[in-house]
C-alpha cells in the first residue's frame, strides 16, 4: 500500500511540473465555493445574432456544396478547413498556449496566417482562455466548463458574458511570453484586417479567379460553411471530448479520448491524454493518420523550422495509467487506433 501511494505521489509530482498542469486542490476549493451559486447567463445578443446569421449562411453553403459547387470548390473547402484548424491546433494550441515545442520565425508567421483563416480570436486571447481552461478545468474560471452543460461547453459560452472568475483568475496568468512574440503582436494589432482577408475575402476570391466558380457559391461554401464547420470542429473538443470516449489515462477527469473529434479537428481528439500530459506536443498517442497536426509539426522539424518537441516518457505514461487510469483500456485503444 505504501509502494502504491509513493508511486502515485511521484506521478502527481511529475505532472505538476508540466506547464499548465491543473492545481487539483485549488480546483476542488473553487468548485466547493461555487456549489450553491448558480452562474448568471447574461446573453450577448450581438453574438447570438452573428452566430444565427452564420449558421443560416452555412446551411445555404452546404446545399450549394452538395448540389451546385464545382469539384475544385469542394476540394478548396477541405484545404481551407485543414489549414485553418492547423493554425489553431499546431499554432494557438500546441505552440503558443502550451509551449510544447519551439518554432522559428518563418514557421510562426506561417501558423499565424493559418490561424487567421480560422477566425477564433487572435492567438493571445485564444491562448489566455485556453490556459484558464487547463488551470481551472470545470470551475467558473474555465471559460467553457462542462459543469454548465454540454451546450455551454460547446458554443453557449460565446453567447453569454464571461463569468467574473474567468477575468479574475485569467488576470493571474503570465502571458508575457505571448506579448513578447512580435508575430502575435502583429496579428493582434491587425487582427480584424487579417481575419477578414484570410477567412472571407481570399477564400471567396480564389475559386472565382482560378476556376470560374460563382462568387455567390464561393462565398457561401468556402467562407461561411467552411468557417462554421471549422468552428464546430474546435468546439467539439470542448464538449464531445469531455463526454463521449475513453479515459485510459485519468478516470477522475471529465476529458476523454474521442476518435471522431480527432478526425474533424485534425488530431485534437486525444483529450484525456492531453489533460493528463498537457505539454506533450502530440496531445495523444493516436496514430499519425488521426493526428495530422503532429505530422505537420514533425515535417517542420525535419525542415529545421521546429525544435525542442516535448514528449511524455513511456515510463511516466504507464505509471499514470496504473495509478489513475487503466493500462488495459490504453492497450485496447492503441490497438484500435493504431
Amino acid at each position: 500500500m505504501v509502494a502504491i501511494s509513493t508511486q502515485k505521489i511521484k506521478v502527481d509530482a511529475m505532472i505538476s511540473r508540466q506547464f499548465l498542469a491543473a492545481d487539483l486542490d485549488e480546483i476542488k476549493q473553487m468548485q466547493e465555493a461555487a456549489k450553491n451559486i448558480v452562474p448568471k447567463n447574461e446573453i450577448v445578443w450581438r453574438n447570438v445574432a452573428l452566430f444565427a446569421a452564420l449558421h443560416f449562411g452555412a446551411v445555404i453553403g452546404l446545399f450549394q456544396l452538395i448540389f451546385q459547387a464545382k469539384w475544385m470548390t469542394l476540394f478548396w473547402v477541405f484545404i481551407l478547413h485543414t489549414a485553418g484548424c492547423t493554425g489553431v491546433t499546431a499554432g494557438a494550441h500546441r505552440l503558443w498556449s502550451h509551449k510544447s515545442y519551439k518554432a522559428r520565425l518563418p514557421m510562426r508567421i506561417f501558423l499565424m496566417i493559418l490561424n487567421s483563416i480560422a477566425l477564433q480570436n487572435d492567438i493571445i486571447e485564444w491562448a489566455r482562455d485556453h490556459r484558464c481552461h487547463h488551470k481551472w478545468t470545470d470551475t467558473n474560471a474555465d471559460p467553457h466548463g462542462t459543469h454548465r452543460g454540454m451546450f455551454f461547453a460547446h458554443m453557449g459560452w460565446l453567447l453569454v458574458k464571461k463569468h467574473d472568475e474567468v477575468k479574475i483568475q485569467g488576470a493571474k496568468l503570465d502571458l508575457s511570453d505571448l506579448y513578447a512574440d512580435p508575430v502575435l503582436r502583429f496579428q493582434r494589432k491587425y487582427y480584424m484586417l487579417l481575419s477578414i482577408l484570410c477567412c472571407f475575402v481570399l477564400p471567396t476570391f480564389i475559386p472565382v479567379y482560378f476556376w470560374g466558380e460563382s462568387a455567390f457559391i464561393a462565398f457561401y461554401t468556402a467562407a461561411l460553411f467552411r468557417y462554421c464547420f471549422s468552428l464546430h470542429a474546435t468546439w467539439c473538443i470542448n464538449s464531445v471530448s469531455h463526454w463521449v470516449g475513453w479515459q485510459p489515462y485519468d478516470h477522475q477527469a471529465t476529458s476523454v479520448d474521442n476518435l471522431w473529434t480527432s478526425v474533424t479537428a485534425v488530431g485534437e481528439g486525444g483529450h484525456n491524454y492531453h489533460h493528463t500530459f498537457p505539454q506533450d506536443y502530440r496531445t495523444s498517442e493516436h496514430a499519425e493518420w488521426f493526428n495530422w497536426t503532429k505530422v505537420v509539426i514533425d515535417c517542420a522539424a525535419a525542415l529545421g523550422l521546429v525544435y525542442d518537441r516535448k514528449v511524455a516518457a513511456e515510463e511516466i505514461i504507464q505509471k499514470q495509467c496504473k495509478s489513475q487510469g487503466c493500462p488495459i483500456e490504453r492497450a485496447k485503444m492503441l490497438e484500435k487506433l493504431g
